[in-house]
């Protein structure tokens, strides 16, 4: 250990010039929950890089814009977190994904280098060889015994996604089984698919868990390359990838009330989304009626107001409906679909607000700013606006007090008295409330004292 450096990041450990041989894999390494507001901005601008946003400074300023704040405080602020400028960021992650793709596929090199960010084959040489000293031939060839692809005319490939372990895989699944959205997502037993509308892009996603190699495998069709950083980084989001379950869960069982479910659930993750308006719909559609309900009732709107599209799979027929092509329908429209009339007022005036660009519900956003925003629209309340925070922005200590299962889960309760009990839980509350609902109370007594007035769908 005394010949050991340590560094908190890949960029960080390329900043001081590391580079990984040839059996590293520093694009397989989980990465880090945001757990304040400094580590969420830093976040956001990963992000952003990793979505093909970030392309130089008058994005960033964009990026500060966002928080009221200056260029020149971000650059402080992704610098104190991460290691690195913007600037070595964004080459670092461009130069990581192109040797994974170079790892894990058969991918034309030209293919992979505008897929990973750059904008010219000549650009992605120079940057690999100065980085990485060798030209990517050569890591493909060292990595799959060939330089060139022989399998050009495939129309899938599978790329990994690591992930600290233990993960609680098939627990996720039964809560997006749950709630999918018919004809867009399809979940059996073993693997999520849905269908994908990405940058102008369309495809599909099935993604599978290789628990052996803590990564999960996703297969996606070929034409979603061009959004394929963006695409990768909304999964990661999707399945809480980026995940501490040690420090989640040492955190949580301080409290000797969630001691002992927290212990029986080791490895659950809080399901995030692949796209904002799709989960505040679905958000929506749960309001004061039962799971399997809102469920029926987001395969119709899928089928309304979605744009049919073929895949290989029975089960994806659709891709998700836009914000654009919602606020064009009436509230009678949506009505008609067995959406009563006050959600159907909702829906729009959340869709009328997303197409406009006044509300963006993207992973790292200001959950503060943008759940006063929600609640300021008609029929979302403080329960919903907190539902989307924790989900679509990925607050790690979002809290819906105002919850009826979870204040009886808690003994009956009160909301205050609930406040009043989260606080050591945080800044993790998000879990400690998927671990409340989880092992909510019994089924007969839930029954009893629960199915009296209607229950908000999680």
């Amino acid at each position: 250990m005394a010949n050991c450096r340590f560094f908190e990041t890949a960029e960080a450990a390329e900043k001081a010039s590391f580079r990984p041989c040839l059996r590293c894999r520093p694009e397989l390494a989980p990465g880090t929950a945001p757990v304040d507001d400094a580590h969420r901005i830093a976040n956001l601008v990963a992000s952003r890089i990793q979505d093909g946003m970030f392309d130089g400074a008058s994005n960033l300023e964009e990026v500060a814009a966002t928080f009221g704040w200056s260029s020149r405080q971000i650059r402080r602020i992704v610098h104190r977190e991460l290691g690195v400028s913007p600037i070595e960021l964004i080459l670092t992650r461009r130069l990581l994904l192109a040797k994974q793709l170079l790892t894990e596929t058969t991918l034309p090199i030209t293919e992979i280098a505008f897929a990973s960010g750059f904008a010219s084959l000549r650009r992605f040489n120079d940057a690999f060889s100065n980085r990485y000293g060798m030209p990517p031939t050569r890591l493909r060839r060292i990595a799959n015994g060939s330089s060139t692809s022989s399998h050009l005319a495939i129309d899938t490939f599978t790329l990994q996604l690591a992930y600290r372990s233990p993960f609680d895989w098939d627990g996720m699944l039964h809560f997006l089984r749950m709630r999918a959205f018919a004809g867009v997502e399809c979940v059996d037993s073993e693997s999520y698919s849905r269908t994908i509308r990405l940058g102008g892009h369309s495809g599909w996603v099935r993604v599978r868990n290789a628990p052996q190699k803590n990564v999960l495998l996703v297969e996606l069709a070929r034409g979603l390359m061009p959004v394929l950083p963006a695409l990768l980084g909304r999964l990661r989001s999707l399945f809480d990838l980026n995940a501490r379950p040690d420090m989640i869960s040492d955190q949580l069982m301080r409290d000797p009330a969630l001691a002992g479910i927290v212990k029986s659930n080791m490895g659950m993750r809080v399901p995030g989304c692949f796209d904002g308006f799709e989960l505040a719909v679905r958000a929506i559609l749960g309001q004061q009626i039962t799971v399997k309900g809102a469920t029926t009732i987001a395969g119709r709107y899928a089928s309304a107001f979605g744009e049919r599209f073929e895949t290989p799979h029975a089960g994806l027929s659709h891709l998700t409906p836009t914000a654009e092509s919602v606020a064009r329908a009436s509230v009678e429209a949506i009505a008609s679909l067995g959406i009563v009339r006050s959600r159907s007022v909702a829906i729009l005036a959340l869709a009328e607000e997303f197409a406009s660009g006044r509300l963006t519900l993207e992973a790292g956003a200001d959950p503060k700013a943008v759940m006063s925003h929600l609640v300021g629209l008609p029929g979302i309340g403080k329960w919903t606006a907190h539902y989307i925070a924790m989900r679509a922005l990925r607050w790690p200590d979002a809290f819906p007090k105002e919850d009826l299962v979870l204040r009886n889960r808690l003994g009956g309760v009160t909301a205050a008295r609930a406040e009043e009990m989260s606080q050591q839980w945080r800044p993790w509350r998000s879990y400690a409330t998927l671990h409340l609902w989880r092992n909510s109370l019994p089924e007969p007594i839930r029954r009893k004292k629960i199915m009296r007035k209607p229950r908000l769908a999680l």
